[in-house]
C-alpha cells in the first residue's frame, strides 16, 4: 500500500486516534493485518506501519544471535520503543501517552502519508515548515532523483 496525503484529526479523551476512512479502505486485513506498529521515527515523529509492512520489513533484518554492536543497540532502541496497536471496530487505534508526550502532540494531529508508513505530526509545526520545504522542493526533489539514479545502477558514483 501507498500512503499518500494529509489528513487532519483528533484524538478523543481515551487517547484513539481514527485511521482515516480513505486510508483503511484501502487495508486488505490478508497482506497488511489487522493492527498498527508506532514507532519513533528517525525524524523524532511518530511513525504508523501497518502491522504485516513491520514484520516483514523486520524479519528482512534479522540477523544471527552475533550482531554488530550499532545493530543491536538499533534493535534495543527501536523494537524497546515501538508498540502494537490493534484497530477496534470503528477503525481506531489507543496511542501511549508516554509517545504522545515524547513527541509533543496535543489533541489534534495531522497524518501524513509517507509512503510505506503514516506519520503522526503537530498541525502548526507541519504547517509552519511547509514555506521552507516549498522553497526548497526542486533541490530535494534532484537530490532524491540522484539519489535513485544511483541506487538503480548499483550503487556506482556517477562519474564527471
Amino acid at each position: 500500500m501507498l500512503f499518500t496525503g494529509e489528513h487532519e484529526h483528533t484524538i478523543d479523551a481515551k487517547q484513539r486516534l481514527a485511521i482515516p476512512a480513505e486510508i483503511r479502505s484501502h487495508l486488505d486485513p490478508k497482506v497488511h493485518g489487522e493492527a498498527f506498529y508506532l514507532s519513533p521515527g528517525a525524524n523524532g515523529h511518530l511513525w504508523l506501519w501497518p502491522e504485516k509492512t513491520f514484520e516483514k520489513m523486520a524479519g528482512a533484518v534479522e540477523g544471527s544471535f552475533l550482531q554488530p554492536e550499532e545493530m543491536m543497540e538499533f534493535e534495543e532502541e527501536f523494537y524497546s520503543q515501538t508498540t502494537h496497536l490493534p484497530m477496534d471496530s470503528a477503525g481506531r487505534v489507543r496511542l501511549p501517552e508516554r509517545m504522545l508526550i515524547e513527541a509533543g502532540l496535543g489533541q489534534t494531529v495531522l497524518i501524513l502519508g509517507v509512503k510505506d508508513h503514516l506519520e503522526l505530526r503537530d498541525p502548526e509545526q507541519w504547517r509552519a515548515s511547509r514555506p521552507a520545504k516549498k522553497a526548497r522542493r526542486p533541490e530535494i526533489m534532484l537530490k532524491a532523483r540522484l539519489a535513485w539514479d544511483q541506487k538503480s545502477r548499483g550503487g556506482e558514483k556517477e562519474r564527471p
